[in-house]
């Protein structure tokens, strides 16, 4: 019998390996297309079979595929949006062309272009933040004007909270513009900038499956400008009537951008206006998301995405009920990561469901203000909310690290990184 192979559009630093484990309890065979393999250590310790191509090459994806196809079985095909948002429009496109189930490529693309993202649910009436489109400083600097300080000033095109800063004054505004256009930032096109109105409130995000709300979760950030995860629980503490709203603004979102198969996150704010939309991810999220999803109520967003990818049925209901929290480590300051110790102490605690590092020792720490801030996160899970904190903090407390910070030729420390500081809530990095 032939043996079938998931094909894998590059990696993910944090969920990529746990795609590779769930394909391989799955019976398949994962094999992964990378431009650049050596960028994801787990290639190399799980012994992953990589074709280096270039993933933004269609026709080039195509014909390894085919070559692929020639000895496996292709059973599907997904991927993780990368360097490039748009590697995932390339495996709806992938898809197509091979007869596979898959999400609908010109969706994606639509989606992963945050401006024409915005006007199509603006069109279907979703509510949203103010928001303008720039191409330049004279730009960013009048659409702030229209909108009103503060605003939220970020790439059109890009993931993971990168290049996304809060301007709160002219001075701040003048500062990150200048960081997008002054070559900093890489652009794959003509820099595109939307300016958004910061909309004030706490923040959910809905994980989706198909049409089917499976959690809603809430989240807290480090310290302004960034928007850095720090601490996140499912489900949010919401009443019956606020769940129902947050679920219905998600799910139109989906109606709005031709979406509705496979994973989607959406990401919100409650205003005074009620919820609204910040931003729709059209997959599985990276990070604390699929741990904590499974930690609050069994199901696996990750397994059930590949039964999909490969034409099986998916199961999606709930094993339990109990309430997860994460807590994020992140880096407090740039510098090489000597150590951390405790994790093992932290994981092996009752209650503690996921502790997951994401740097090595000896690795460069150069904060951008964005998830690569993150060293890893901890995830606890019980019956009540004042225990899962309870045993979460427990198990944060018992990890430590330590970061030595980057010194110029003359001993003077120096930092290369940005003035940004996202802490653990308890203070457990010891230096």
């Amino acid at each position: 019998m032939t043996r079938r192979a998931l094909i894998l559009l590059e990696g993910h630093g944090s969920i990529g390996l746990q795609y590779v484990k769930a394909a391989r309890r799955l019976g398949l065979h994962p094999i992964t297309l990378s431009t650049d393999p050596t960028q994801y250590d787990y290639f190399a310790t799980e012994a992953i079979e990589v074709i280096q191509v270039d993933t933004e090459n269609l026709d080039a994806l195509i014909r390894e595929c085919s070559r692929v196809r020639a000895t496996y079985g292709i059973a599907g095909i997904t991927g993780f949006s990368g360097a490039d948002e748009l590697v995932y429009a390339a495996v709806g496109k992938l898809c197509r062309h091979f007869d596979l189930p898959g999400p609908n490529p010109d969706s994606i693309e639509r989606c992963c272009d945050k401006f024409t993202q915005r006007q199509l649910l603006a069109q279907a009436g979703v509510p949203m933040p103010a928001y303008r489109l720039a191409a330049n400083a004279t730009d960013v600097e009048s659409s702030a004007a229209e909108i009103g300080l503060p605003v939220v000033v970020k790439p059109a095109i890009g993931s993971g909270s990168s290049g996304v800063r809060l301007c709160r004054n002219l001075d701040e505004l003048a500062e990150h513009t200048t960081h997008l256009l002054g070559g900093k930032h890489i652009w794959r096109s003509s820099p595109r900038i939307l300016v958004e109105e910061f909309a004030q409130g706490p923040f959910f995000g809905a994980h989706i499956m198909g049409n089917q709300v499976i959690g809603i979760d809430t989240a807290d950030f480090g310290p302004p400008p960034h928007f850095v995860f720090r601490h996140l629980t499912c489900p949010a503490p919401l009443t019956v009537d606020e769940h129902r709203l947050i679920a219905d603004v998600s799910l139109s979102c989906l109606a709005a951008l031709g979406l509705g198969w496979g994973p989607t996150t959406v990401e919100l704010r409650w205003t005074t206006r009620g919820p609204v939309v910040i931003e729709v991810n059209p997959r599985v999220p990276g990070g604390t998301s699929p741990g904590l999803v499974q930690a609050a109520c069994g199901v696996d967003l990750i397994t059930e995405h590949i039964k999909l990818v490969i034409g099986n049925e998916w199961d999606l209901r709930r094993r339990h009920s109990h309430i997860a929290a994460a807590q994020c480590l992140n880096a407090d300051r740039d510098g090489i990561f000597d150590w951390i110790d405790g994790h093992s102490r932290a994981a092996a605690v009752p209650g503690i469901a996921e502790v997951k590092l994401y740097i090595k020792s000896k690795a460069p720490i150069v904060r951008k203000g964005d998830h690569r801030d993150r060293v890893g996160h901890v995830i606890a899970a019980s019956p009540s909310r004042a225990q899962t904190e309870a045993i979460l903090q427990h198990a944060v407390d018992l990890i430590s690290w330590s970061i030595t910070p980057f010194s110029t030729v003359d001993g003077q420390e120096q930092s290369l990184g940005n003035k940004f500081s996202a802490p653990t809530q308890s203070e457990p990095n010891k230096r």
